[in-house]
């Protein structure tokens, strides 16, 4: 993927960005979908590159979505937790900074009342990779980089559509 097409998602998604502050630190980028569309999943995507995290979202706010983006894990049970409507699907990055994916998701099996998936989101894209993150409990599984043409439609999937 070119250079562009970063450039392109990063105008689109800056458009729609809604920034939640705290103690002038971003907490977390609530993105809502384009005018006229009606949202069809909450997700909340925990990527550390920025990049990515705005191009991941850009294609799904494109589909329609609402997207809580989220740069590591510090927040994540809380946005699971507070925000409303409850998200559908959690696409977690493994290679976090201090707590890895794996951490994070032992940390949501012990929340009360869990009814969304949680997908991993990985460069890790060897069969034992995949085998581990099923062991572990994630609903699925997503590797990176992702290809912007079937990105959305793998999400889908995961959200039963």
């Amino acid at each position: 993927m070119g250079a562009g097409a970063v450039a392109a998602a990063d105008r689109a998604t800056r458009r729609r960005h809604r920034r939640r502050k705290r103690d002038g630190k971003r907490q977390y980028v609530l993105v809502h979908p384009a005018a006229g569309t009606v949202s069809v999943a909450i997700i909340v995507i925990v990527e550390d590159q920025p990049d990515n995290l705005k191009l991941l979202t850009t294609l799904l706010t494109i589909k329609g979505h609402q997207v809580v983006g989220l740069p590591n894990g510090d927040r994540l049970t809380d946005v699971l937790r507070t925000h409303q409507p409850t998200p559908d699907l959690v696409l977690l990055d493994i290679q976090l900074p201090g707590r890895d994916g794996y951490a994070l998701l032992e940390e949501l099996k012990g929340l009360p009342e869990r009814s969304w998936k949680v997908v991993a989101l990985t460069a890790h894209a060897l069969p034992e990779d995949r085998t581990r993150a099923s062991a572990a409990g994630f609903d699925g599984y997503i590797t990176k980089p992702v290809d912007v043409r079937t990105f959305p439609a793998e999400v889908a999937r995961y959200l039963g559509g």
